[in-house]
């Protein structure tokens, strides 16, 4: 099945067969943690208290400690085995902490400060030297609850793990509901933590290939409602759109560059599937390949100054990089195994996520530039669609459970697994979102 994801470049029409016939598709993921770090770093969130008229519609406590559990680099403890209840730093009797062996403690409050407005307050300590790490004041209303609390999740991260947090982004996916031929899809957007998604487009005909601007704005993506391969844009807050390829034959694989300024695409209109790149602007295309085999799956290097790309020029697809300006010649990448495909880099840089095929069997693996040292990362045997957390940490993925499309997610050193479910239905193609907007912080001074 998976080789199949190469041909359809040159049978667009098989890119249909990549979904199962379905039942009722619903758009909430649920995320199981199936394997985390042993040794994760124990802490305690209590279950923020709340002041004022009208209770807050989220419980950002609870919110703040699933977010740490997710990482499987933190363990916080089960609310039925914290020993007391503090919702600021003069509450702490941290001997009573040190007890239960827990190095880090998050305490705070909601306060309601008219329709729909609040004010939260948190703080975060070291338990064992007593002190403070983090604490701040956080104006929100109803609308942005979800989103402080994952704020507050990346504060907390990135103090006591030293990395930045990604619990504030999103992910976009494809959805696939009913049978053939009243098939539907949609193009969904939720938070990483599978809450609020939203719908950005329905359709009778396949979508595929969502990639986020740098921004975090727009989505381009691939739809045949038209019947054939075509690209659009949307603006996610708007849903305006644009249709930005439409030429004769294949128009597929789009991919922003860094400066958000031109897409990367395959195109197969001069008779062969190639890579080109479209300037948003002038509306102007540079083809950058001309080979009498298939390119495609374009991805830019995090400094835009290179392009890797999936190609079976060699007699399987096998990744390929060259100069994004087009000058010079294409040199493949990746050697190990009989299948390497839809490349995607870290956002440092220095390692390609990847499709890597052997045996008949199809993983998530990890390529280190540098060395050329390759690491299979997922343990199925139908994984695709790779796509980076914004932080660098994890990558989700595409797999397939009981014939059913599924999404799951690792960490970059292979010891942590999540597993995102939809509820009914086959899900796809997930893409992890730029950071997401921030809320204005105000640091409160230490106790």
């Amino acid at each position: 099945m998976l080789k199949k994801r190469f041909l359809p470049l040159c049978a667009p029409a098989l890119w249909v067969a990549l979904w199962l016939p379905l039942g009722g598709a619903h758009a909430a993921l649920t995320i199981e943690i199936t394997e985390g770090v042993p040794g994760a770093l124990p802490i305690a969130v209590v279950p923020f208290g709340a002041e004022g008229q009208g209770a807050p519609p989220d419980d950002i406590g609870a919110i703040v400690a699933a977010a740490r559990h997710r990482s499987g680099r933190v363990a916080p403890l089960a609310e039925q085995d914290l020993l007391a209840r503090p919702h600021e730093g003069r509450e702490v009797n941290f001997r009573d902490w040190r007890v239960l062996g827990v190095e880090g403690l998050a305490v705070g409050k909601v306060r309601a400060t008219g329709a729909g407005q609040y004010t939260v307050q948190f703080q975060l300590f070291n338990v064992f030297q007593a002190t403070q790490l983090a604490g701040y004041t956080i104006p929100t209303t109803n609308a942005d609850l979800r989103r402080t609390a994952h704020q507050i999740s990346d504060i907390i991260y990135e103090k006591l793990t030293g990395e930045p947090g990604a619990f504030n982004t999103r992910i976009a996916y494809v959805t696939a509901a009913g049978k053939a031929p009243t098939q539907t899809y949609s193009l969904q957007v939720a938070d990483a933590d599978g809450h609020n998604p939203r719908t950005i487009l329905n359709s009778k005909q396949p979508l595929l290939s969502p990639a986020w601007s740098p921004d975090g704005t727009r989505l381009a993506y691939v739809s045949f409602e038209n019947k054939r391969a075509q690209i659009y844009i949307q603006e996610i807050a708007t849903g305006k759109r644009e249709l930005i390829a439409s030429y004769p034959g294949l128009n597929g694989a789009p991919a922003w560059s860094p400066d958000g300024t031109r897409i990367a695409l395959t195109l197969s209109k001069d008779g062969n599937p190639e890579i080109y790149v479209l300037s948003l602007a002038a509306k102007t295309l540079q083809r950058l390949t001309s080979n009498p085999a298939i390119d495609t799956e374009p991805v830019w290097s995090p400094d835009g100054s290179t392009l890797v790309f999936t190609s079976d020029r060699g007699g399987r697809p096998q990744l390929y990089r060259m100069s994004a300006s087009g000058s010079g010649e294409a040199s493949r990448i990746t050697f190990a195994g009989d299948y390497n495909a839809r490349g995607v880099f870290s956002p440092d840089g220095k390692q390609l996520a990847m499709v890597h095929g052997t045996g008949g069997q199809y993983r998530i693996a990890l390529l280190e530039l540098q060395t050329g040292a390759l690491r299979v990362l997922s343990d199925r045997t139908l994984d695709e669609s790779p796509s980076f957390a914004p932080n660098g940490a994890m990558i989700i993925y595409a797999t397939n459970e009981n014939n059913r499309g599924t999404l799951a997610a690792v960490s970059v050193d292979g010891r942590v697994h999540n597993r995102l479910v939809l509820q009914e239905g086959d899900v796809r193609e997930a893409v992890w979102s730029p950071f997401g907007r921030r809320i204005m912080l105000h640091p409160d001074p230490k106790p």
